[in-house]
């Protein structure tokens, strides 16, 4: 499932995007202000941002310039402005799209769709980034700093899945059928060994991120601050 980040400082806007977004199947984070985007951006794993240009303390364009310094997803902006010189400015900054408000939701939907389209076309890696930590999902490593692991097959497909949604909680039951197979005629206890194994090889590693047990329940993956 993918995630969008929708940076906004109206929270009808937000509250508009999110509805429409979340109809289509999507997960949606959400910030008011650029520090609030970036920090968040730092913790949790994003496919695509929608920026707005006006915004206190940065604007949509500076932020803009922040994310493409650190990470490689595409961005719309929006603007209730529709000069012909902010669009320049935009593009400048190193947005993919332009969307001027006021707007139909379900165009910024389009929008969406096609620019993910494109640019999983363009770019085939996919990277779950974690602070310090990488965890790609097609060459199956888990790159700390300077540092590859590859992991048992298993430790990494329980990580990847805990790390697509942190802060979900996942039964031990949902954890089998999603890793280990719908099939699989082993016990619960399977998932607690190998959580187990990646707690003991992660936490001198890497503060980044953290297995959290729900106690009768399950797991989730935390992100540090």
């Amino acid at each position: 499932m993918q995630r969008i980040l929708i940076v906004d400082d109206d929270t009808r806007i937000l509250q508009l995007v999110r509805i429409q977004l979340e109809k289509e199947g999507f997960l949606v984070a959400e910030a008011k202000d650029g520090a609030n985007a970036l920090s968040l951006l730092n913790k949790t794993s994003c496919d695509l941002a929608v920026v707005d240009v006006m915004m206190p303390f940065m604007d949509g364009f500076q932020l803009t310039k922040e994310i493409r310094k650190q990470y490689d997803i595409p961005i719309i902006l929006l603007t209730a402005k529709g000069q012909i010189e902010d669009k320049e400015e935009g593009f400048l900054a190193g947005t993919d799209d332009y969307l001027v408000k006021p707007f139909e939701p379900r165009e910024l939907s389009f929008r969406i769709h096609a620019l993910l389209r494109r640019y999983h076309q363009e770019n085939d890696t996919h990277i779950i980034r974690l602070g310090d930590t990488e965890i790609n999902l097609d060459s199956y490593e888990v790159k700390i700093g300077d540092k590859t692991l590859l992991l048992p097959l298993k430790e990494f497909e329980l990580l990847a899945l805990l790390a697509t949604y942190p802060q979900n909680v996942f039964t031990r039951s949902q954890l089998i059928e999603k890793v280990w197979g719908i099939d699989y005629e082993g016990d619960d206890r399977t998932v607690d060994v190998h959580v187990k194994r990646l707690r003991e090889r992660f936490s001198s590693l890497t503060s980044a991120f953290s297995i959290k047990t729900v106690r009768g329940v399950g797991y989730y993956l935390e992100s540090a601050e």
